[in-house]
Parts: structure tokens; C-alpha cells; sequence
């Protein structure tokens, strides 16, 4: 009974210290990660205290589960000291009344002790084993959380694995069939939604924050599946084909793209890992990346730090198209690539994605509309809905919202050049 009521109590202390740890590490990486705007905020302080109250609630629960794991051993040891104290009474009181042999007493005082050591060992280790439960539940909790998106068995068997793909062949037509989507089931972001895009062209999505571009080109990439309706390739469900293929086929460009602690040639050779140098200057090449690559003393053996801390945003971008570029995939994927870039690189960018990207089919996510002038067809996205579709210069005809969006952005930039006397004159 007091090795049960002792368990119960250590485990659910041990179990609130991992909780508290694991919110400590988040905030300490947060905290970390932010510093600069921590600074801009003057939110130091705010900061110290919060994390000084959940490294005090650590310590506390810390402290009542060692504290109720240091009693626990010396209580049973306790309880064998008293068990064998009462034998040697009652023994003892049977050997003066020559009831009971005093070598018989003694033997039974050592089978006595001996049967209570092992208690006293399991006691010590039970107390071990609260820990070790409560930081396994949180590993193996993470373990068994399940799969939201997994290919049946019939797909896997039929194209293979995520890690072990079988090469497919598609013409890579894509098509959205009667698509609703929502992460709140309250608050849905597409609703009956319908496109049909060709393979090779050009897509562009546009519209205010919060309008589900984003979203409907995660869809297409199955980092998410409909709630209702189906998501088409060359006719069929893509959810009846392999993740892993599907993934492996798309090239997707990030506003703030990640690089890996490492030298610019493995960033660019993560996109194929075969890759050979040649192939890996020529993708650089192609982005115009390779003369401000060839800048650095190192070259393409030049190491970018964390997250590409030694490279300005423009300079990470063009590392990031030149890995996609060398995975030579089917389909290209760009969600704001250019929103935080000088002009300048942009129009390498630009350049870039006209040269690199014609014939594949593209989606382009952006708040710039400078850069998707020449794209195939512009949709204008609204609460999750198509409002308006077509080329730049019939949404220009059209006068809409597409219309008000870019002759505002327009203006906008050449007010810019006229304050900075890069132009003398104003439309």
C-alpha cells in the first residue's frame, strides 16, 4: 500500500517537472530566436519574469518529487527495521522462556533480513522508474501521435513508399473538383472550389491576407487533404498516388527560405543529393546566383551559419531557387518568394523564374504583382473563392479588384522613385 500511494505521487510530480521542462526549452529557444525584437520591445523584463515563474514552478515540482523519492526508500527501510525489531522481541521473549532455540531466533532474524533486502532494492529502483516513465511518456506519446496524412496500403504497394517512391509519369495536369478546406471547422477558408490548370502554365494567385492562397498551394503540395471534394492529377485523386513521389516532384520557394548549417554547394545539393559540382554551378547559373556566390573567398565552399545567418535575404532566396532548380521537378511552388527582397533582386528573381520555370507548371503566391505580369492566368482570391481570372492585361480591361490592386502598387513605387530622385515624373 505505501509503495503504491508512493508511486502514484512521485510519477505525477515527475510528469509535471518534463511539462514544465518542455515549456522552459520552447521559451528559452523563443527567447533566443527573438532577441531583437525582444530589445526593440523592451520586453526584457516581461521576458525574465515569465520565465522566472516557470523555472520556480520546475524547481517546485522538482523538489516534491525528490523530496517524496527520498522519503519513500527510508520508509521502507524503516518498516524492515520494525518488522525485524518486532521478531527479535517476540523471539527474544520466546528464547528466555526456553520455548524457542536462540540459534533458531538468530537464523530466522537472517531469513528476515535477507527477505526484506530486495524490498529495499525494488523500493530504490521504483523510485528510479517514476523519472525514467515520465520522460518516456512524453517521447512516446510524440511517437504515437497519429498520421494525418498516410497513403493506404493498395498505393504503397502499387508506388512504393514516402522514403522509397516508384517513378510515375504524369502529364501534370492539376485539378481542383468541388474543394472545401478549413482548419476550424467553424471558420472555413475554401469553399466549392474549382480550378482547372493546364501542365506547363503559369499560375499566379492573389488577393488580401487571410484569402487562402496560401492554402489552396499547400493543398496542391498535400501538406493538407480536402475535408470535401478532390484534388485531380491528370484525372485522378492524389490521394489514390504516393506522397512521397508528389513531394519529391515539387519545388517550393519559401518567402523566408531555410538553409542548412553547411557550405552553399550542400544547400544547392540538398535538392538532389546525387548531384555533381557541375550541375550544381549550372542550377546557380541559372538563378544568377553563381557571380555573388563566386564573390565569397571560399566560393561554393563558403559556410552560410545558422539558418544562413552569414547571408543577406536576397543572396538566401537565389540559394534557395538554385536548389529547387537542380531538383528539376514537375511542378514549382513560390508563396511570396520575392515580398522580401531589394527591387533589384527581384528582377533577377524574375529573370530567373521566366528562364528556369518555362514549361513546368507553376504556382506563384504573391503581394508584388509586378512579378506575375507575364504569368499564363492571375486568380484573384476572395474569402476562398475565385473572383476574378485571366491574363494581366484582361484583368487590367476588366477594371476590378485586380485592376485597383496593381495601379495602387503602381503609384505607390513611383512615388518611392520620385522622393528618392530616381524619377521626375508621377502618373
Amino acid at each position: 500500500y505505501i509503495s503504491a500511494w508512493f508511486q502514484i505521487r512521485i510519477l505525477k510530480n515527475y510528469r509535471e517537472v518534463r511539462k514544465i521542462n518542455s515549456r522552459i526549452t520552447s521559451g528559452f529557444n523563443e527567447g533566443i530566436t527573438g532577441a531583437k525584437t525582444t530589445k526593440t520591445l523592451v520586453l526584457e523584463e516581461n521576458n525574465f519574469r515569465e520565465f522566472n515563474e516557470e523555472t520556480t514552478r520546475m524547481r517546485e515540482s522538482s523538489i516534491r518529487a525528490a523530496t517524496l523519492s527520498s522519503l519513500f526508500m527510508p520508509i521502507v527501510m524503516g518498516l524492515g527495521s520494525i518488522s525485524t525489531a518486532a521478531l527479535l522481541v517476540q523471539g527474544g521473549n520466546q528464547v528466555l522462556l526456553k520455548s524457542l532455540e536462540f540459534g533458531t531466533l538468530l537464523m530466522f532474524t537472517q531469513y528476515a533480513t535477507q527477505f526484506f533486502e530486495p524490498l529495499r532494492q525494488i523500493a530504490r529502483l521504483i523510485a528510479e522508474f517514476q523519472l525514467a516513465q515520465a520522460s518516456a511518456e512524453r517521447v512516446i506519446s510524440l511517437l504515437e501521435s497519429p498520421v494525418e496524412l498516410e497513403d493506404s496500403q493498395e498505393v504503397i504497394e502499387k508506388y512504393g513508399t514516402v522514403f522509397a517512391p516508384k517513378p510515375e509519369n504524369y502529364e501534370r495536369n492539376i485539378e481542383f473538383e468541388h474543394v472545401d478546406f478549413w482548419y476550424n471547422e467553424s471558420e472555413p477558408v475554401l469553399i466549392d472550389f474549382n480550378l482547372k490548370v493546364e501542365a506547363g502554365k503559369t499560375i499566379a494567385l492573389v488577393g488580401e491576407t487571410g484569402s487562402g492562397k496560401s492554402t489552396i498551394v499547400n493543398l496542391i503540395c498535400r501538406f493538407y487533404e480536402p475535408k470535401r471534394g478532390r484534388i485531380l492529377i491528370d484525372g485522378v485523386d492524389y490521394r489514390q498516388r504516393s506522397t512521397g513521389w508528389l513531394h519529391s516532384q515539387i519545388g517550393y520557394v519559401l518567402q523566408a527560405p531555410h538553409l542548412f548549417s553547411g557550405t552553399i554547394k550542400e544547400n544547392i545539393r540538398f535538392g538532389r543529393l546525387e548531384a555533381s559540382d557541375e550541375e550544381i554551378i549550372a542550377a546557380a547559373k541559372m538563378v544568377h546566383a553563381h557571380d555573388f556566390i563566386m564573390a565569397f573567398e571560399e566560393g561554393y565552399d563558403t559556410e552560410v551559419g545558422e539558418s544562413g545567418s552569414r547571408l543577406s535575404t536576397g543572396q538566401k532566396q537565389l540559394i534557395s531557387f538554385a536548389r529547387a532548380v537542380l531538383a528539376n521537378p514537375a511542378f514549382y511552388v513560390l508563396d511570396e518568394a520575392t515580398a522580401s527582397i531589394d527591387t533589384e533582386t527581384e528582377q533577377i528573381v524574375q529573370d530567373a523564374i521566366e528562364h528556369t520555370m518555362n514549361g513546368k507548371t507553376t504556382f506563384v503566391v504573391a503581394h508584388r504583382l509586378s512579378t506575375i505580369v507575364s504569368a499564363d492566368r492571375i486568380l484573384v482570391i476572395s474569402k476562398g473563392r475565385i473572383i476574378e481570372d485571366g491574363t494581366h492585361q484582361q484583368l487590367m480591361n476588366q477594371k476590378g479588384s485586380y485592376y485597383r490592386l496593381y495601379t495602387h502598387q503602381f503609384n505607390e513605387r513611383l512615388q518611392q522613385q520620385i522622393s528618392k530622385g530616381e524619377c521626375d515624373y508621377a502618373v
